[in-house]
């Protein structure tokens, strides 16, 4: 007889608050791993497929209904031992977006990722793996956009890169490789005083989908 193994969505859903990359989690007020952090999931029903699983979870269960979350598979996390109740396949999907506002649901926290030492069942693990995902994206994607708002200054889009990244980054080098990557910026024309001191130009996401030259982490600034 061929076993049923039930298939769970967890989502590590990530923004920056209070100049700090910050998770979306809830406290379990229930054995297994009570007290203990934990990233909202669920499981998948039987009429839908993973990706509107993970979307519907996002408006359900993490309480951030059509918010402009940027969702990709991360990675699926099947060992024996990682749900004590039952043998369970969990389909992990990376959430990405600029500031948001409180969940609507009132058991969901943002909480700096930093903070977030002991959570349930194998929630670290996946959360850790969520956060190198995004730092690594921002290398050769212009992901780092997605935490921006539609119009951003090239200082605010540093200040993203030195939160998620956890490193302080030179604001002339990065300036120069920002403006000089391939379609990864364009000028909207505008300027705002929002940064403080001079007017400073406006951008929005370019087309690219790749950055050439990438932003590697490694490279001294």
């Amino acid at each position: 007889m061929v076993p049923r193994i039930p298939v769970s969505v967890d989502l590590v859903v990530l923004t920056v608050r209070c100049q700090a990359l910050s998770a979306l989690v809830w406290r379990r007020d229930r054995p297994p791993s009570e007290g203990r952090w934990a990233l909202s999931g669920g499981f998948i029903q039987l009429d839908e497929d993973l990706p509107a699983a993970a979307a519907r979870i996002l408006a359900e269960r993490a309480g951030l209904p059509g918010a402009p979350v940027h969702l990709e598979q991360l990675q699926t996390y099947g060992y024996p031992d990682r749900d004590p109740r039952q043998r369970v396949l969990s389909v992990a999907y990376l959430g990405l977006a600029p500031d948001l506002p409180a969940s609507t649901e009132a058991h969901m926290s943002w909480e700096p990722v930093s903070s977030l030492r002991d959570m349930a069942f194998d929630h670290r693990r996946i959360m850790v793996d969520g956060v190198e995902r995004a730092r690594s994206k921002l290398e050769y994607t212009p992901l780092g956009a997605a935490f921006c708002p539609p119009e951003f200054t090239v200082a605010e889009l540093r200040r993203v890169y030195e939160i998620v990244w956890d490193r302080p980054l030179d604001p002339r080098n990065f300036h120069r490789k920002v403006t000089r990557a391939e379609g990864f910026l364009v000028p909207t024309g505008r300027t705002t005083t929002r940064d403080g001191g001079r007017p400073a130009k406006l951008y929005r996401r370019g087309p690219a989908t790749l950055l050439h030259p990438p932003m590697l982490r490694s490279l001294k600034d």
